[in-house]
């Protein structure tokens, strides 16, 4: 399947890349929408986008200078990126959409919920980002190289092909942004159901880390992939679209109890951890 051709959303000064998958006839009527990480862009969500086909309507971004967005003319914060995307939700009403970010994703999909929950179902954050126990460059640079180790050759070279695109001194400037914003402090403040998804091979997002966050969600679980390293959505695509549209599902019906539960192999097995 090739990639939608993409269509530019501006607001302000930002300008960021928008591709859309139309669902499929007779498939589900949800919305989501995936946020890439830091270096990256929407090209490592085409496997993904393709099987969430069959559950709604996908849009996938590349956020201001990333991918073949334009960059900016200043660094881009946080809440900067945050606020473009829901201007995006907002144009396209897209009011009860599920947010799917992945890595630094994970971050602008939080400062969205937690300053505008009535535009989300629901929030998932897929390999999260940063490890309290990990903030310092050079960590998260060790947690990097042993991840490559860990991908399969196609993810990486998404990724070592984005990262080039979009280059070292792009990412210098964002890599400060990333590394500054906290995760779990701004977490508590969302409201909506929040899934937090890892592979169980993924080192930037170690299980602790992403166990806490789920604790420290209101309405939190916690997910992982058996075999998986960061790039979950790419490894797992099938896998990853059958977890993001339950949680969907369960997003919208009432507010369930904070848990955790984690998935093995296979897929319909999970053992519950309290």
């Amino acid at each position: 399947m090739t990639l939608p051709a993409p269509r530019r959303f501006i607001s302000g000064d930002l300008t960021m890349l928008v591709r859309r998958w139309e669902r499929v006839a007779g498939g589900g009527t949800d919305t989501f929408v995936l946020v890439h990480g830091i270096g990256v862009s929407s090209r490592y969500f085409e496997r993904l986008a393709g099987e969430l086909r069959a559950h709604g309507t996908v849009f996938a971004v590349d956020l201001p200078g990333f991918g073949s967005a334009p960059r900016p003319p200043r660094q881009l914060t946080i809440e900067e990126g945050a606020a473009l995307l829901a201007d995006f939700l907002r144009s396209e009403q897209l009011d009860g959409a599920v947010l799917v970010g992945h890595s630094m994703g994970t971050q602008f999909v939080v400062e969205l919920a937690a300053v505008h929950p009535n535009r989300l179902a629901g929030l998932v954050l897929a390999g999260p980002v940063v490890d309290e126990r990990a903030p310092m460059p050079w960590q998260q640079g060790m947690r990097l190289s042993r991840d490559m180790l860990r991908e399969s050759p196609t993810a990486n070279w998404i990724v070592a092909t984005d990262y080039l695109r979009s280059g070292i001194r792009w990412y210098l400037t964002e890599l400060p942004v990333m590394l500054g914003y906290r995760t779990e402090e701004r977490l508590p403040l969302v409201s909506v159901p929040v899934l937090v998804l890892r592979g169980s091979r993924d080192p930037i997002a170690p299980r602790g880390w992403a166990a806490r966050l789920a604790r420290t969600a209101r309405d939190g679980r916690m997910i992982e992939v058996d075999g998986a390293a960061h790039v979950v959505q790419h490894v797992e695509p099938e896998r990853t679209a059958s977890i993001l549209a339950a949680f969907a599902r369960e997003a919208k019906q009432t507010t369930a109890p904070v848990n955790v539960t984690r998935e093995s192999l296979p897929p319909a097995q999970r053992n519950r951890q309290p």
